[in-house]
């Protein structure tokens, strides 16, 4: 296992093209999904418009933040046949200044719900990335580690928003897309 300890290390070695495999359990609806999909992170700048604007939306300055990114995702799903899907996320890591294991994550859209949202980061003694964030109806907790430098693990529960009952559980292990 690689074990990460900082937020500049862990979105460094996130940067690339994944193949996903995720499992996920709807627990609401009684139905187990299967999704493959290849994921794309790519840096960007402070100056890129959609980070600036992010900042500006919650009072960060640029001088704050490391590493923004994108990410963009398509795939298919087995919940109906022949679905597909699509999106795109801009994300900025507001490290805490006193604790570089911890901070905030801006996102123009969300994981549990489509809004924007600010997250909660930690990283744990083994280098488990590990996000909280509170959306308007649900909350999420996403937990990423990764095994080697190229296989990486997340596992993601979406709960109720007063925090007493799982609806979503998901697993997915992804694998870097290496050139030939």
């Amino acid at each position: 296992m690689v074990i990460v300890k900082h937020v500049t290390e862990f979105f460094e070695q996130s940067f690339g093209r994944w193949r996903s495999q995720r499992s996920g359990h709807h627990l609401a609806f009684s139905h187990f999904e299967e999704v493959r999909s290849t994921i794309d992170i790519e840096p960007l700048t402070a100056a890129d418009p959609a980070v600036a604007e992010l900042c500006h939306r919650y009072g960060v300055s640029a001088e704050a933040i490391t590493h923004p990114f994108r990410m963009r995702w398509q795939g298919e799903s087995d919940w109906e046949e022949n679905a597909t899907f699509e999106g795109s996320t801009v994300l900025v890591p507001v490290p805490d200044p006193g604790d570089a294991t911890r901070g905030k994550l801006l996102r123009d859209q969300g994981y549990a719900e489509t809004v924007a949202a600010v997250g909660e980061y930690a990283f744990g003694p083994d280098g488990t990335f590990v996000l909280f964030t509170d959306y308007e109806r649900a909350s999420a907790e996403e937990r990423i580690w990764f095994a080697t430098p190229n296989v990486r693990f997340r596992v993601s529960l979406i709960r109720t928003r007063d925090g007493a009952g799982v609806t979503t559980a998901s697993f997915s292990s992804e694998i870097r897309a290496l050139a030939k």
